[in-house]
Protein backbone atom coordinates (compact mmCIF):
# COMPACT_ATOMS: atom_id res chain seq x y z
CA UNK A 1 0.00 0.00 0.00
CA UNK A 2 1.10 3.75 -0.49
CA UNK A 3 2.45 5.00 3.14
CA UNK A 4 0.90 8.16 1.46
CA UNK A 5 -2.52 6.61 2.85
CA UNK A 6 -0.92 7.39 6.62
CA UNK A 7 -0.69 11.10 5.84
CA UNK A 8 -4.60 11.76 5.67
CA UNK A 9 -6.18 12.81 8.85
CA UNK A 10 -7.05 10.32 10.66
CA UNK A 11 -11.11 10.89 10.03
CA UNK A 12 -10.48 10.13 6.31
CA UNK A 13 -8.34 6.98 7.47
CA UNK A 14 -11.10 5.75 9.48
CA UNK A 15 -13.79 6.94 6.59
CA UNK A 16 -12.06 4.84 4.46
CA UNK A 17 -11.53 1.52 6.20
CA UNK A 18 -14.96 1.74 7.41
CA UNK A 19 -16.35 1.95 4.36
CA UNK A 20 -14.41 -0.91 3.17
CA UNK A 21 -15.45 -2.83 6.19
CA UNK A 22 -19.41 -2.41 5.42
CA UNK A 23 -18.91 -3.18 1.91
CA UNK A 24 -17.04 -6.56 2.08
CA UNK A 25 -18.75 -7.50 5.62
CA UNK A 26 -21.84 -7.44 3.27
CA UNK A 27 -20.24 -9.09 0.16
CA UNK A 28 -18.22 -11.49 -1.31
CA UNK A 29 -14.78 -10.67 -2.19
CA UNK A 30 -15.79 -11.00 -5.91
CA UNK A 31 -18.81 -9.07 -5.16
CA UNK A 32 -17.35 -6.00 -3.31
CA UNK A 33 -16.88 -2.99 -5.86
CA UNK A 34 -13.83 -0.55 -5.28
CA UNK A 35 -16.38 1.69 -6.92
CA UNK A 36 -18.67 1.59 -3.99
CA UNK A 37 -15.85 1.83 -1.19
CA UNK A 38 -14.71 4.78 -2.55
CA UNK A 39 -18.31 6.87 -3.16
CA UNK A 40 -18.93 5.95 0.55
CA UNK A 41 -15.91 6.81 1.76
CA UNK A 42 -16.17 10.51 -0.04
CA UNK A 43 -13.72 9.85 -2.54
CA UNK A 44 -12.68 8.92 -5.95
CA UNK A 45 -11.78 5.54 -7.35
CA UNK A 46 -8.52 6.56 -8.70
CA UNK A 47 -7.45 8.17 -5.29
CA UNK A 48 -8.59 4.70 -3.44
CA UNK A 49 -6.70 3.04 -6.00
CA UNK A 50 -3.70 5.41 -5.17
CA UNK A 51 -3.89 4.48 -1.51
CA UNK A 52 -4.18 0.45 -2.01
CA UNK A 53 -3.29 -0.34 -5.84
CA UNK A 54 -5.82 -3.15 -6.10
CA UNK A 55 -8.47 -4.79 -4.00
CA UNK A 56 -6.59 -7.53 -2.70
CA UNK A 57 -3.39 -4.88 -1.11
CA UNK A 58 -6.74 -3.40 0.37
CA UNK A 59 -8.47 -6.42 1.57
CA UNK A 60 -5.27 -7.79 3.22
CA UNK A 61 -4.99 -4.68 5.03
CA UNK A 62 -8.15 -4.86 6.59
CA UNK A 63 -7.23 -8.65 8.09
CA UNK A 64 -4.45 -7.03 9.15
CA UNK A 65 -5.89 -4.57 10.77
CA UNK A 66 -9.00 -6.93 12.66
CA UNK A 67 -5.90 -8.93 13.89
CA UNK A 68 -3.93 -6.09 15.15
CA UNK A 69 -6.69 -3.98 16.91
CA UNK A 70 -7.97 -7.37 18.57
CA UNK A 71 -4.51 -7.99 20.39
CA UNK A 72 -4.37 -4.22 21.21
CA UNK A 73 -7.62 -4.76 22.79
CA UNK A 74 -7.24 -7.95 24.43
CA UNK A 75 -3.33 -6.58 26.11
CA UNK A 76 -5.31 -3.47 27.03
CA UNK A 77 -7.83 -6.08 28.91
CA UNK A 78 -5.10 -7.88 30.58
CA UNK A 79 -6.10 -11.20 29.19
CA UNK A 80 -2.32 -12.16 28.49
CA UNK A 81 -1.36 -11.42 31.89
CA UNK A 82 -3.91 -14.06 33.57
CA UNK A 83 -2.93 -17.23 35.32
CA UNK A 84 -7.30 -18.58 35.29
CA UNK A 85 -8.03 -19.30 31.51
CA UNK A 86 -11.61 -18.35 32.10
CA UNK A 87 -10.84 -15.22 33.95
CA UNK A 88 -8.88 -14.72 30.62
CA UNK A 89 -11.42 -15.56 28.66
CA UNK A 90 -14.00 -13.43 30.40
CA UNK A 91 -11.64 -10.16 29.99
CA UNK A 92 -11.23 -11.02 26.15
CA UNK A 93 -14.55 -11.46 25.75
CA UNK A 94 -15.25 -8.00 27.15
CA UNK A 95 -12.81 -6.77 25.00
CA UNK A 96 -14.45 -8.36 21.66
CA UNK A 97 -17.47 -6.83 22.64
CA UNK A 98 -16.18 -3.12 22.98
CA UNK A 99 -14.61 -4.05 19.41
CA UNK A 100 -17.97 -4.70 18.39
CA UNK A 101 -19.48 -1.60 19.45
CA UNK A 102 -17.14 0.53 18.37
CA UNK A 103 -16.62 -0.96 14.71
CA UNK A 104 -19.34 -3.48 14.37
CA UNK A 105 -18.17 -4.14 10.19
CA UNK A 106 -14.88 -5.20 11.56
CA UNK A 107 -16.24 -8.29 13.51
CA UNK A 108 -18.51 -9.50 10.59
CA UNK A 109 -15.87 -8.86 7.67
CA UNK A 110 -13.21 -11.27 9.83
CA UNK A 111 -15.86 -13.73 10.11
CA UNK A 112 -16.52 -13.42 6.24
CA UNK A 113 -12.94 -13.05 5.67
CA UNK A 114 -12.07 -16.23 7.39
CA UNK A 115 -14.74 -18.26 5.77
CA UNK A 116 -13.74 -16.98 2.16
CA UNK A 117 -13.12 -19.08 -0.51
CA UNK A 118 -11.83 -17.10 -3.38
CA UNK A 119 -8.42 -18.41 -4.83
CA UNK A 120 -6.96 -14.55 -5.15
CA UNK A 121 -6.96 -14.07 -1.24
CA UNK A 122 -8.42 -17.35 0.60
CA UNK A 123 -4.67 -18.61 0.90
CA UNK A 124 -2.91 -15.73 2.35
CA UNK A 125 -6.13 -15.68 4.99
CA UNK A 126 -5.64 -18.76 6.11
CA UNK A 127 -1.79 -18.34 6.99
CA UNK A 128 -2.05 -15.13 8.96
CA UNK A 129 -5.44 -16.65 10.63
CA UNK A 130 -2.71 -19.66 12.26
CA UNK A 131 -0.05 -17.09 12.45
CA UNK A 132 -2.29 -14.42 14.52
CA UNK A 133 -4.07 -17.61 16.54
CA UNK A 134 -0.72 -19.39 17.82
CA UNK A 135 -0.07 -15.99 18.62
CA UNK A 136 -2.86 -15.33 20.63
CA UNK A 137 -3.26 -18.93 22.37
CA UNK A 138 0.65 -19.01 22.80
CA UNK A 139 0.44 -15.79 24.89
CA UNK A 140 -2.49 -17.38 27.10
CA UNK A 141 -0.84 -20.44 27.86
CA UNK A 142 2.62 -18.93 28.74
CA UNK A 143 0.82 -17.81 32.26
CA UNK A 144 -1.64 -20.97 32.82
CA UNK A 145 -1.67 -22.92 35.60
CA UNK A 146 -2.85 -26.04 33.99
CA UNK A 147 -3.50 -27.52 37.93
CA UNK A 148 -6.74 -25.50 37.51
CA UNK A 149 -8.15 -28.05 35.36
CA UNK A 150 -9.40 -31.70 35.95
CA UNK A 151 -6.16 -34.23 35.64
CA UNK A 152 -5.61 -35.53 31.82
CA UNK A 153 -6.91 -32.83 29.73
CA UNK A 154 -5.38 -32.10 26.92
CA UNK A 155 -5.33 -27.99 27.13
CA UNK A 156 -4.56 -27.67 23.19
CA UNK A 157 -7.60 -29.36 22.38
CA UNK A 158 -9.48 -27.78 25.04
CA UNK A 159 -8.58 -24.00 24.09
CA UNK A 160 -9.13 -24.94 20.29
CA UNK A 161 -12.44 -26.24 21.35
CA UNK A 162 -13.83 -23.10 22.70
CA UNK A 163 -11.99 -21.23 19.96
CA UNK A 164 -13.59 -22.68 17.58
CA UNK A 165 -17.45 -22.85 19.22
CA UNK A 166 -17.05 -18.83 19.80
CA UNK A 167 -16.41 -18.40 16.75
CA UNK A 168 -18.87 -20.88 15.12
CA UNK A 169 -21.39 -18.92 17.05
CA UNK A 170 -19.89 -15.07 15.68
CA UNK A 171 -20.71 -16.79 12.30
CA UNK A 172 -23.90 -17.61 13.14
CA UNK A 173 -24.67 -14.16 14.34
CA UNK A 174 -23.29 -13.00 11.17
CA UNK A 175 -25.69 -15.21 8.76
CA UNK A 176 -28.82 -14.16 10.61
CA UNK A 177 -27.49 -9.86 10.42
CA UNK A 178 -28.14 -10.45 14.66
CA UNK A 179 -25.72 -8.49 16.40
CA UNK A 180 -27.39 -7.99 19.35
CA UNK A 181 -24.39 -6.95 21.96
CA UNK A 182 -26.20 -7.77 24.98
CA UNK A 183 -27.77 -11.17 23.82
CA UNK A 184 -23.88 -12.48 22.68
CA UNK A 185 -22.34 -10.91 25.85
CA UNK A 186 -25.35 -13.23 27.82
CA UNK A 187 -24.97 -16.37 25.34
CA UNK A 188 -21.14 -16.18 26.04
CA UNK A 189 -21.45 -15.98 29.52
CA UNK A 190 -23.63 -18.89 29.41
CA UNK A 191 -20.74 -20.58 27.24
CA UNK A 192 -18.29 -20.09 29.79
CA UNK A 193 -20.19 -21.01 32.90
CA UNK A 194 -21.09 -24.08 31.17
CA UNK A 195 -16.87 -24.77 30.41
CA UNK A 196 -16.01 -24.34 33.63
CA UNK A 197 -18.40 -26.85 35.15
CA UNK A 198 -16.83 -29.23 32.26
CA UNK A 199 -13.51 -28.17 32.66
CA UNK A 200 -11.67 -26.60 36.17
CA UNK A 201 -10.88 -29.34 38.59
CA UNK A 202 -13.34 -29.66 41.64
CA UNK A 203 -11.86 -29.44 45.03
Amino acid sequence: MNPKFFSLPVEKQQAILNAAYRVFSQNSYKNSPMSEIAAEAGISKSLLFHYFHNKKELYLYLWDNCAETTIEYLTRYGCYEQTELFESMERGMRAKMEIIRLYPNMGSFTIRAFYEKDPEICAAIQESYHRYFNLKADKVRLNLDPSQFVPGLDIDMMYREMYWASEGYLWEAVQQGKFDIDQMEKVFNQMLTFWKSVYLRRE
